[in-house]
């Protein structure tokens, strides 16, 4: 994701991350990084030229204030449509951190709030886009994208499928819980994980996972994220296991997000097995650590080694 400091608004700022992303990968890992761009109010039309001839596969929309460093991000679509008129023509994805930022709009309603005001109109106006609104968490979200044309999908995280907003405040407040968007309503979990585990290949993985050192989650103003990486597979299989669903989890996880991008499928695989763990209550981070989602309970899924 291209919300860095400063963000990364430009193909060359984007190869250059690349680069830094291929000297940290393991040597003999099989790991290739998608790169994308930071949609701002100031992208034009040859941005995303320059951004297609090297490679770059899409540019992310965050409205200006919406997560983490999105302070550079979108504040008026229509100064964007050149860019995304550009982006439909050359392939690119847009990929959509859906959520309002306006101060009087509730936190909970923002996703759906977007999606009437800003992402119904732009797909009006710029119906072949291919979009994808990553991270949904309502209701709302998961039932527009599944009447949607083609070109439009959903990712969904382990969190908004597992956990409600109820699990911000199980006996005190639970930072390692807050993220954004933030968790909802139990019968908008319940609509999302229905989504993920209905077989539609409109919905795929995103795990939106984000590594925020112990010292930026327990803080006075706390960072939102939620760190699932290396637990990640687990917590879906879990939530496949209680749909009833595990027949469906390898299209959501592997089949449905390459095809709508219009990549190949990895031609590797890895094996899930019942067998219960205890998930570490932190990873070391640099100097600090993490703590993961489900830190210290038992997951009955892992990944074979």
């Amino acid at each position: 994701m291209p919300n860095l400091v400063p963000p990364v608004t430009n193909t060359q700022l984007a190869l250059d991350y690349r680069a830094r992303i291929a000297a940290a990968t393991p040597k003999g890992a099989a790991f290739t990084p998608l790169m994308t761009l930071y949609l701002t109010d100031n992208t034009s039309a040859d941005d995303v030229a320059a951004a297609a001839a090297a490679g770059i596969v899409a540019y992310k929309l965050y409205p200006a204030g919406a997560t983490t460093n999105s302070d550079s991000g979108v504040t008026d679509m229509q100064r964007c449509l050149p860019a995304l008129r550009a982006m439909a023509q050359a392939g690119l994805l847009l990929l959509v951190h859906g959520e309002v930022t306006d101060a009087d709009v509730d936190m909970f309603d923002r996703e759906a709030v977007f999606i009437e005001t800003k992402l119904k109109p732009l797909l009006d106006q710029v119906p072949e886009l291919k979009v994808v609104m990553e991270h949904i968490t309502t209701a709302d979200a998961a039932a527009f994208v599944a009447g949607a044309p083609a070109n439009v999908a959903a990712t969904i995280t382990p969190q908004h499928m597992l956990l409600n907003r109820n699990a911000l405040f199980a006996k005190g407040l639970r930072p390692h819980n807050y993220c954004l968007p933030i968790l909802k309503r139990e019968r908008h979990r319940e609509a999302v994980a229905a989504a993920a585990t209905s077989g539609s290949a409109k919905f795929f993985l995103g795990t939106d996972s984000a590594p925020h050192a112990v010292g930026t989650k327990e803080a006075p103003c706390g960072c939102a994220g939620i760190f699932s990486a290396p637990i990640a597979l687990s917590l879906y299989a879990m939530a496949f296991e209680q749909a009833g669903a595990l027949d469906r989890l390898e299209a959501f996880a592997s089949h449905n997000g390459p095809d709508f991008y219009g990549l190949p499928r990895n031609s590797g695989s890895i094996t899930l097995v019942k067998k219960d763990f205890a998930v570490p209550p932190s990873y070391s981070f640099g100097a600090s650590t993490v703590v993961p989602m489900w830190a210290g309970e038992t997951l009955s899924w892992q990944v074979q080694q």
